[in-house]
């Protein structure tokens, strides 16, 4: 298997042997979770992290990221074309209001990835490129259910050694839907940054506060269990100028990156009947 494939195949045993099962009460379903779960994974040395274990759709986590990167937070405007994943989360307007690239570029009042961008080519070194999605002043906290707020809520970027090195904090993972869209998600836009600032693609860290697995989705996660593979890791090689091409919401960009990866992906079967739970 690849290293991003026995990491997750690791989670998700531990999860199903060692979680705590109890009841949500915003969901009204049944989890098991732990807490504290951390991998990291070296681009170059083990590969881009896309499962194999099991069907994952390509230009979902592409498509997500590139219109993360536009800013934008209007669904119909790129992403749709790709994902109905979202739809679930606008408003009447068809807004989703917690976008993460729409909070990343527009929510604070300030850009923060070309902040990041222009910090790190003038400061390689600096220890203070950090990204926030989660804003203390409507985000959690209440006992009002909301439609979504930010699962991902920072991350942090350091250049070190010449690689760029992005290092992702998640609130809240289900681990059977959200993670295997989020992982190689981030990892492409590492990759985005890396290259707009000329740098290697370096280690991608993931650190979960609360990694748990719907009771909707235990059959499913028994089937990761039973899986195994020889699958060669997977080496994205990204189109030049991505970035700018990502700003501009171009959709040949979507095409060219599935195009590279789902040419050395060859999953296992899909696994049927999952649903997000909202």
């Amino acid at each position: 298997m690849t290293k991003f494939d026995t990491i997750y195949k690791n989670l998700v045993e531990d999860i199903m042997t060692n979680g705590v099962e109890e009841l949500s009460e915003r969901t009204g379903h049944k989890t098991r979770t732990v807490l504290g779960a951390h991998f990291s994974i070296d681009l170059e040395k083990d590969g881009f992290p896309l499962l194999t274990l099991r069907k994952i759709p390509i230009k979902m986590f592409v498509s997500e990221q590139i219109w993360f990167i536009s800013g934008s937070r209007k669904v119909d405007d790129f992403l749709s074309d790709y994902t109905k994943i979202w739809d679930d989360f606008t408003n009447p307007n068809g807004v989703i209001t917690v976008a993460y690239g729409y909070r990343w570029r527009k929510h604070f009042g300030r850009d923060q990835l070309a902040l990041l961008i222009n910090l790190l080519k003038n400061e390689p070194s600096t220890r203070q490129g950090v990204i926030v999605t989660w804003d203390p002043t409507s985000d959690g906290l209440t006992l009002e259910k909301k439609k979504n707020v930010p699962c991902p809520f920072a991350f942090t970027v350091n250049i070190v050694g010449g690689r760029l090195h992005l290092h992702n904090i998640v609130r809240s993972n289900d681990i059977m839907l959200g993670m295997p869209a989020d992982v190689p998600g981030f990892a492409l836009l590492q990759c985005i940054l890396a290259q707009k600032l000329g740098v290697r693609p370096g280690i991608y860290s993931h650190s979960i506060s609360n990694a748990h697995i719907y009771d909707t989705h235990y059959a499913g996660a028994q089937e990761i269990m039973k899986r195994t593979n020889d699958h060669k890791k997977i080496e994205l090689v990204l189109p030049e100028n991505s970035f700018d091409r990502a700003e501009q919401k171009d959709k040949a960009l979507v095409e060219e990156i599935f195009n590279n990866l789902v040419t050395q992906h060859t999953p296992m079967e899909p696994i049927t009947g999952m649903k997000v739970v909202v």
